[in-house]
Formats: C-alpha cells, structure tokens, sequence
C-alpha cells in the first residue's frame, strides 16, 4: 500500500492544536478517546465521555437542516449501515480469519474506527454517530491533509462547542456568536440555548478532489486496486480544467459543473445567517442506492427526530413495512383478502375491531405506536424516491446511447445486423468507476419485438435470481437458461490464477475456492516490475472520460419470418451489485429483492423499422 501523509500545522489551513480542542484527548496509534485517568473496561462513563467527542449529525440539524436533509439519504450517510456493505466486511474477515481487521471500517465509518470500536460489535450497539457512517465530523473535523492513505485518517476528537473546519473563515458564526442572546445560543454547557461550535478554521484541502483521495483510492493487501476514482480523474480532461471532484457530485446539477445554488450558511433560531453563499449539496448523488430498511436509513428527519429515537433498531427489523395479504371477515360471514401495510390507518382500524388479529404482528410491536412508525417509514421512503430519481439523472447526466444503426436494410429470413453507440459524457472518471471491489454493473439490454408484440430475441435478459447471463449465472451453470454470447457489459473483474494455471474471472481478487486466507503475502516478484499483482489481475472494461464503444448484435434470420413492423427496445441498466455477489456474501432475499427493483434503467426508448 502507498502512504502519503502530508502534516502542515498551519493555523489558515488546519485547526491549531491545543486551541480549538481544549480538554479534549488526541487520538493515540488510533485507540479511543476516553477521560483522563479512566479505565473503559470498569468506568462507566469513559464511554459516554468518548461519545460526546464525536458529535452527531443530529446536532448539526438544528442549524443546518437542508444540508442535514441532504445528507441523510446520501451514500455517505448509508456507508456504515448498509446491509451488504456488512454482510460482505463479515463475510471476508471470516474467509481471511480476521487478517482484514479494521481495513474496511476506516472509511465505512472513520469515527467509529477513531472511538475504539471493534469492527464486529452490530449496528444496534454501536454508538448513534459510528452508525451514521460519513458523517459531518468525518469531513469537518479533519486538521490534517491526507492522501493516499488507504483511508487511514483520523477525525479529532471535540465537543460540539469545538471548531468545525470548512470552506469558509467563519465570519457569520463569529456574527452569531457576538449576539449570543439574540439567536439564543450558547457556546459552553449550562444554562440556556441552543448549542453551537465556536469557530470555524478554513480547510483548503476540503474544496479540492485530493480531500476525497484516501477512501475513493484504495488499494489492498496484495496492491490491488478496489477504489480507483482518484487516477482516473486525474488523467481526466476535467482535472485537466481544474473542475473538482465538487464542482459534480455536490453542484446545482447532478455530474455537471454547472455551478452551485445559493443559500443560506444555516439558519439559527429561525433566522437565516448572512447573505446566501455557495451551497454544497451533501446529498452527495452517485450510482448507488440503498437496499436497507427503511425504518433504520434514511436517517430521521429533522421533524421526526424524537419520535425515531422511540424504536431501536432491533424494533425495526421486526417491522414489516411491505403490503401484506391479510383474511377480513365481513359481516355477513364471508371472508375478503385485503392488501394491507402495519400501521396505515386501515390495518389499524382492522385491528382495533378484531378482524386482525394480533398474533399476526411481532410481540415486538403489539404495544408500540406503530401508526407513528409508519409515518417515519413513509418519510423515509419519500426520500428513498428522491434519490432515486437524482440517481437516475447523474447516470443519465453522465452518459449517451445512439442508434440502432444498422449494417444491412432489414430483410426477411436474413441475419439483422445492427449496432450502438454508448458515450460516457463524463470528462471527470470512468463509466462505470467507484469500488471495483464492489463490481458495480451497467449492461445493455436489447430486444427484437416482433409485429405480432412478441418478444422474439434479446441480449441483456436477466436469469430468475436477476443476474445477467455470463459465467457467474448459476441458471447458465445448470443449463436452465442460455449464455448470452453478445452481452455487451461495462462491469469490472478481477482475473485470478486457478490451480493449473489459467486465468478466471472472480469477484473478489484472490481465487477463494482453494485458497481459504485471502490475506495473500507479498510476493517474491515486485509489482512495479510485472506491473500487476502475481496471480491477480484487473479486467476492466469501463469507459474512460469521453469515451464510446460500439455494441454489436446479430439477430438470427430465422427468427424474423413475418413481415410488418418491427421494434428494437433498448436500455442500459444500473446495479450496485450482483445478485450473485450477494448470494456469496449471505445476503437476505429481501436484501436481493430490492437490490433488483431498485435497478436503474437509463436512457430507455424503442425505435420501430418495416421489414418486407
């Protein structure tokens, strides 16, 4: 692995020492923070004291509630809570015996990895701040440039009166300040107000895409590459511009540098701060998208703060937010199934009369509000939609597909042959890019459509678990389904030695069928002179910035016997997984459910053409 680490105690570019954190313990070869002279292991208030040196985002809200908004739905806010990110950080510590360690909590959740906390302790015993994964202090209270650090970084302890580091000097909060009483503020414990940080230091490295290089450029034990973003943007015509890894992922417009909203620094008391300013969007859109519950993420709201608070998690996973079908007895004896969702107004109301009974629901939530908790849940899943939709527009922000163009007039009993054209519009990275660990997938599905509305040849179909059908289909391996021989797929593989010697495509970069300790040492022979890792190495087939690539089929002429009108629908999907990877990871079949329905499909249209 590549460390660089820059230190430049600088007062206009860091948080002096000693100053903006006064009382507070400096982290140590990164063990927790815990009061002085206290022992965690019989002091039962080490960890309250630690915790209350890693604000909560929650405590942010009160005074920057649409950057919190923003946030809450983010991939940055799912980082730690996400199931299949835990599913996956379980499952190959457990293949590795737990050589990985930490590895993967440094950037999934800083400040749980800066507090101390083992990586296996669940989510429900972790503290509220770890579960909130890239959370505001995991950025603004960073004192330090670093770079390529395999996400080795370090948030510095403080209270939520300490100072935050940010983009601007801190003129408006020193404004607030002054008037303590008429924002009704306090900047130290007791007494009235609402709570505030003191100052805010300039940070120039956080308005710049080397602050994003140590998670979203990462490297592994045997120097592979999972997280290659950073050396693709800075090769890219846009780094070239100097547009910033900002300038698209938190600008007025998903993955274009068209500029930034103006509002507000934040709002206190009810009153707007300052004149409006450059507004960072912290929804942060992307490729992602969450597969969670949606009780646990997104995170409450700012208007249902305390009634979320009033469920632990554990609550949650026993509550089934999906329409169910339940048997209602009328009143003249027969019985009706009825679609129903626990707490809406009409699965209550069956409730409270009988006709539901209540062995039906989980002991977990007989005498809990669960009215209330459907409320959440539908908050929830209105945010879920939004980012959805902002989803789906940086994908199609980022992207063109052009055609059919075909090679031949179309003629009956001949082979059609045909073609598109897929662009990444993006100057600033791959298309795909992010985790090639994680695989992220975009492939072409096109359908022939005969005149009769018969779906007669496709490329790009799905086999029953959802996988697209290469080598890692199990209905492919089972010979229920065909192999797709002119799939055309962006997605990434790692190509690792089998046991005699040849090459295959694997999804994690070691061959785990034989080799059960995927912490491969490092080899005799160096990387810098074989240019790859031994026995591993990257298959990658995304588009760099600007780039196309032509996507060829060959439709058999015997499918295409009846003249008339015929129809090429076309689409390119977008899935943060494969079905298949999760099913190595131990994934629930709910957590696959939605990771198929939640599958974006960009750019879908149909062009119709005669053949006689």
């Amino acid at each position: 692995m590549t460390h660089q680490r820059s230190r430049r105690y600088v007062s206009r570019g860091t948080i002096p020492r000693g100053i903006a954190f006064v009382g507070a313990l400096l982290l140590i070869a990164g063990g927790p923070v815990v009061a002085r002279g206290a022992d965690p292991a019989t002091d039962p208030h080490s960890e309250l004291f630690a915790e209350k040196q890693y604000p909560s985002a929650m405590d942010c809200a009160k005074c920057h509630e649409r950057i919190y908004e923003e946030w809450r739905s983010s991939a940055h806010a799912y980082a730690s809570i996400s199931p299949m990110f835990n599913k996956f950080e379980q499952r190959i510590n457990e293949l590795a015996s737990g050589t990985v360690g930490d590895f993967c909590m440094r950037c999934h959740s800083t400040v749980s990895t800066s507090m101390g906390e083992k990586r296996y302790v669940p989510l429900w015993d972790r503290t509220e701040v770890a579960r909130e994964g890239v959370t505001c202090i995991t950025c603004h209270r960073i004192d330090e440039e670093y770079n390529r650090v395999d996400g080795e970084r370090r948030v510095v302890p403080g209270s939520i009166y300490a100072a935050m580091t940010g983009s601007g000097n801190g003129a408006n909060l020193k404004e607030v300040i002054a008037h303590k009483d008429q924002y009704k503020v306090k900047t130290a414990p007791g007494g009235a107000g609402q709570d505030i940080h003191t100052n805010i230091f300039h940070f120039a490295q956080i308005t710049r895409s080397d602050f994003c290089i140590s998670c979203h450029q990462v490297a592994v034990q045997p120097q592979i590459k999972l997280e290659v973003v950073w050396e693709q943007y800075r090769a890219s015509p846009a780094a070239q511009k100097g547009i910033q890894c900002q300038d698209c992922h938190m600008g007025k417009d998903p993955g274009l540098a068209n500029g930034y909203d103006l509002d507000h620094a934040a709002v206190v008391s009810g009153q707007p701060i300052g004149a409006k300013r450059t507004h960072h969007d912290h929804s942060f859109p992307g490729p992602g998208y969450a597969i969670a519950h949606p009780g646990i993420f997104p995170h409450p709201s700012k208007d249902n703060l305390d009634q979320a608070k009033a469920f632990r998690i554990q609550d949650w996973m026993a509550f089934n937010w999906l329409p169910g079908s339940y048997r209602i007895q009328n009143d003249n004896g027969t019985y009706t199934n009825v679609t129903l969702v626990w707490g809406s107004d009409d699965f209550e109301g069956y409730v409270s009369s009988g006709k539901i009974k209540t062995n039906c629901i989980s002991p977990l939530w007989i005498d809990k509000d669960r009215s209330q908790a459907y409320d959440i849940i539908q908050n929830n899943l209105t945010a879920i939609q939004k980012k959805l939709r902002q989803r789906d527009q940086i994908m199609a922000n980022g992207s063109r597909l052009d055609g059919p163009f075909f090679r031949e007039k179309p003629r009956l009993g001949r082979p059609l042959k045909f073609y598109y054209k897929v662009t990444n519009l993006n100057p600033g990275h791959n298309f795909p890019s992010g985790s090639l660990g994680a695989q992220p997938e975009i492939w072409l599905d096109v359908a022939l459509i005969s005149p009769g509305g018969t779906n007669i040849w496709e490329s790009g179909y799905v086999d029953d678990h959802g996988d697209f059908c290469d080598l890692h289909s199990d209905f492919v391996h089972s010979n229920q389904i065909g192999y797709d021989e002119q799939l055309f797929n962006l997605q990434s593989k790692f190509l690792t030695t089998d046991v005699k010697g040849t090459d295959r495509e694997m999804y994690l970069p070691v061959n785990i069928d034989f080799d059960q300790l995927p912490f491969i040492r490092p080899g005799a022979n160096p990387v810098s002179v074989m240019n790859h890792p031994p026995f591993i190495r990257m298959e990658q087939r995304s588009l760099p910035p600007l780039g196309s690539r032509l996507a060829r089929y060959t439709v058999p002429g015997a499918v295409m016997q009846s003249p008339g009108q015929y129809k090429l629908a076309v689409r390119l999907r977008s899935r943060a997984e494969p079905i298949y990877f999760m099913r190595f990871c131990r994934s629930t079949l709910e957590m696959q459910r939605l990771m198929n329905e939640r599958t974006a499909n960009i750019h879908p249209y149909a062009v119709e053409f005669d053949v006689e």
